[in-house]
C-alpha cells in the first residue's frame, strides 16, 4: 500500500478542522427569526389589507389575522418589518461572505430542472441527502430571496409614498405599489406552504435547522480522493 505524504499528511488534520455542520449555529437563528417576522408580517398584512381590499370580494378571516384592526395590526407590521429588514440583511451577508448562498444555491441546470420536474410528477423526488438542494428547490429559494427584497423595496413605497414618489412612480403609482406588496406576500406565504409540507414530509430537514444537521468535511473529502490517485 502507498502511503501518504508531503503537504497531504498536514493538510488532513486543517481538513478535519474546516468541517462544519451543515447548517451552523448563525444560520440556525437568522431561519427561525425570519420564520418568525415573515409569519407575523403576513398575518398583520392580512388585517391592513381587509381595511381597504385591494381584490374586490377577497377579505381574510379575522381568525389568521393579527391584529383586532388596522392600526393595531400596522403595529405588529411595523415592528415585524424592522426585524426582517435587519436579520434578513445579515442572513444575505453572511450568504455571500462565507460562499453559502453560491455553494447552496448555485448552479442551476436547465437540464436539472426538468429531471426533478419529472421527478416530482412521478413522486419520485430523492431525500437521502440533505447537503444538497435539487433544481427546482433552488429556484423556490432564490424566488423567495427575491420576493423578500421585493416586500421591503414595495413596503417603502407605500409607507413613505410622498419622500419615495419616485418609487411610487416605478411600481406604477400608490396602487400599483400595493399590488407588487400584495403578490410578494402570496409568493412569500405559498413558499412558507411548501416549505413547511416538505418539512413535515423529510422531518430529517427540520431536525437539521434545529440541531445544526450532518458534519460536513468538503476540505477532508477533497484530500480522501488526491490521496486515491
Amino acid at each position: 500500500m502507498s502511503s501518504i505524504k508531503g503537504p497531504l499528511v498536514g493538510a488532513i488534520p486543517d481538513a478535519v478542522a474546516a468541517s462544519r455542520r451543515l447548517h451552523p449555529w448563525p444560520v440556525r437563528v437568522m431561519h427561525w427569526t425570519n420564520a418568525v417576522a415573515m409569519v407575523v408580517l403576513i398575518g398583520s398584512g392580512w388585517g391592513i389589507y381587509d381595511d381597504s381590499v385591494i381584490v374586490h370580494g377577497l377579505y381574510f378571516p379575522k381568525a389568521i389575522r393579527l391584529g383586532s384592526w388596522a392600526a393595531e395590526s400596522l403595529l405588529w407590521h411595523f415592528a415585524a418589518m424592522w426585524l426582517l429588514v435587519a436579520n434578513g440583511g445579515a442572513y444575505l451577508v453572511y450568504g455571500v461572505a462565507t460562499g453559502r448562498l453560491r455553494e447552496r444555491l448555485l448552479p442551476i441546470r436547465p437540464r436539472d430542472v426538468v429531471q426533478t420536474l419529472r421527478d416530482t410528477l412521478r413522486l419520485k423526488l430523492a431525500h437521502d441527502d440533505l447537503t444538497t438542494y435539487n433544481a427546482v428547490q433552488k429556484i423556490l429559494y432564490i424566488v423567495a430571496i427575491l420576493a423578500g427584497i421585493s416586500q421591503v423595496v414595495s413596503g417603502l413605497a407605500i409607507w413613505k409614498p410622498v419622500q419615495f414618489s419616485g418609487l411610487v412612480a416605478l411600481l406604477g403609482g400608490f396602487q400599483g405599489a400595493r399590488f407588487v406588496h400584495f403578490a410578494g406576500m402570496t409568493v412569500l406565504a405559498g413558499f412558507i406552504a411548501i416549505h413547511v409540507v416538505l418539512a413535515l414530509l423529510v422531518p430529517r430537514t427540520l431536525w437539521a435547522m434545529l440541531t445544526g444537521g450532518p458534519v460536513r468535511r468538503p476540505a477532508l473529502a477533497a484530500a480522501a480522493r488526491e490521496a486515491t490517485r
